[in-house]
């Protein structure tokens, strides 16, 4: 795993998101700085309570005109019915092949459980309007992620 790190290019893509919109980074870019957090798996306890987090500083990211893009591996469908029960007003996206989680790093071997398998690694990145990663937020838990956030854009 090579995980971005601050003042590199984040990788340009295009997902879709819960209703199936293609959603690029590029073109979010072009409103401010964009938070891409990571996640394992909607609708797991852990990842709940951080989209439920970032629900409820919604107007807070508008006020720093902050775009909030959620990827997972999920699929379309999962990620809309995890939006709807959480009544989320962000962007999740379905990077099914991991491709853009390979391409920011996050992607790689876990262990839970005594089992050993590849997946996501739960990390943020804020991308500044200029494509280049500013902040890297792998220190935080689940619950306070939201609270990690603010404070890294308060900086």
């Amino acid at each position: 795993m090579n995980t971005l790190q601050v003042g590199d290019n984040a990788p340009q893509f295009s997902l879709n998101n819960q209703a199936g919109e293609t959603i690029s980074l590029k073109e979010v870019l072009t409103k401010g700085p964009v938070l891409v957090y990571f996640y394992p798996k909607a609708s797991t306890p852990g990842c709940t309570v951080q989209a439920q987090g970032l629900r409820d500083i919604k107007a807070q990211l508008d006020g720093l005109n902050v775009t909030v893009l959620g990827i997972s591996p999920d699929p379309v469908a999962k990620l809309a019915k995890f939006s709807d029960k959480q009544q989320l007003n962000f962007a999740l996206l379905s990077d099914e092949d991991h491709a853009v989680a390979d391409g920011f790093g996050v992607w790689g071997e876990k262990k839970f459980m005594g089992k050993i398998y590849d997946g996501i690694h739960r990390l943020s990145f804020v991308v500044g309007t200029d494509g280049n990663v500013s902040h890297v937020l792998n220190k935080f838990k689940t619950k306070d992620h939201h609270e990690v956030v603010l404070a890294t854009l308060a900086d």
